[in-house]
């Protein structure tokens, strides 16, 4: 990840170099970039406190984002004055806060699902069922390892998930045979890369990569859908086999979608959105929902009983038993 700026190009690599995931580098470069521009494109040093509340205010009452996009891009601010600029912003920073309501979560229905399925290519089949099969987000589902898949109690550990948790998910044993197939293509694809003497093994956590240096080239460590071809490691500069890209998933999601002629936004996190409204649908008990989804807070689960077609939480009008 390049850009034409200097200055935004340091920001790149000091993130790469103190081992930030790729995804949060283009988030933090998209704001600060935003930043910029909206302040006529003056160098972040020549501003302060209030540039940066003059921008939240902005973003608010113009562009009336929602509350989590204004703490995404004061969270990418705050970065950037601490580590690049070495001028902590103030913690009694004044602006006008984001009240914007959450939307509510767009669901298909069980027939829509079983249509979208019906019209998504071969490549992106399995990684769209794990999405609506496990409830996963997009980022975790393409960051899974060969070993995170326990065939013998049918679930999936996913690491260092949204907020750094980790879980263990349910896996629909309908998918064991063609999870298998997959890590007999992703082995293929090692032996193939182990013949070539540029490469330099499958990526790892830093602290791993030290305690286990052989790791990176065993199966085990491989990520269960990797790119098709071989890549640079921009912290490093090495050959290795990276994970599949979200970018191709969500275009095969938005493709099969329409194909499908489902009448509704769709996008990956609309799967997850339909196992967890599913799942409730089927009697789970809503903690049991919230642990599989990774959620904190039991209040960013309840969202999904207002979208059942029972009403909120669940509750039958009095109306239908007349």
């Amino acid at each position: 990840m390049k850009t034409k700026s200097p200055f935004l190009n340091s920001i790149i690599n000091y993130m790469y170099s103190h081992h930030y995931a790729k995804k949060s580098i283009e988030t933090y470069v998209f704001w600060i970039t935003a930043y910029i521009h909206f302040h006529n494109k003056r160098h972040p040093t020549s501003m302060g406190n209030n540039e940066v509340e003059i921008f939240l205010n902005h973003l608010t009452v113009t562009k009336k984002v929602a509350a989590k996009t204004q703490a995404t891009a004061l969270n990418a601010l705050a970065f950037l004055y601490k580590h690049i600029i070495k001028n902590e912003l103030s913690l009694d920073l004044n602006f006008i806060k984001s009240n914007r309501q959450q939307k509510l979560p767009v669901v298909l229905t069980q027939n829509e699902v079983s249509l979208f399925f019906r019209n998504i290519n071969k490549r992106h089949y399995l990684i769209a069922s794990l999405l609506y099969g496990s409830g996963l987000r997009l980022m975790e589902a393409v960051k899974i390892r060969v070993q995170d898949i326990d065939f013998d109690y049918k679930n999936i550990r996913i690491w260092n998930g949204k907020g750094n948790k980790n879980r263990i998910v349910t896996l629909a044993e309908e998918l064991i045979p063609m999870l298998r197939n997959q890590i007999i293509q992703v082995d293929e694809y090692l032996q193939l890369d182990l013949k070539n003497d540029a490469y330099a093994g499958v990526w790892m956590p830093h602290r791993l990569s030290k305690k286990y240096p052989s790791a990176n080239k065993s199966l085990q460590w491989q990520f269960l859908f990797p790119s098709h071809k071989l890549s640079t490691d921009p912290e490093t500069g090495e050959i290795r086999r990276h994970h599949l890209d979200h970018s191709g998933v969500r275009k095969a999601v938005k493709l099969s979608s329409t194909k499908a002629e489902i009448n509704k936004h769709v996008t990956p996190h609309t799967l997850r959105h339909s196992f967890a409204t599913h799942l409730l649908q089927s009697g789970a008990d809503i903690r049991t929902v919230q642990t599989q989804l990774g959620h904190s807070d039991v209040r960013t689960t309840q969202i999904y009983t207002h979208v059942l077609q029972q009403g909120a939480n669940g509750v039958i009008s009095p109306f239908s038993r007349l």
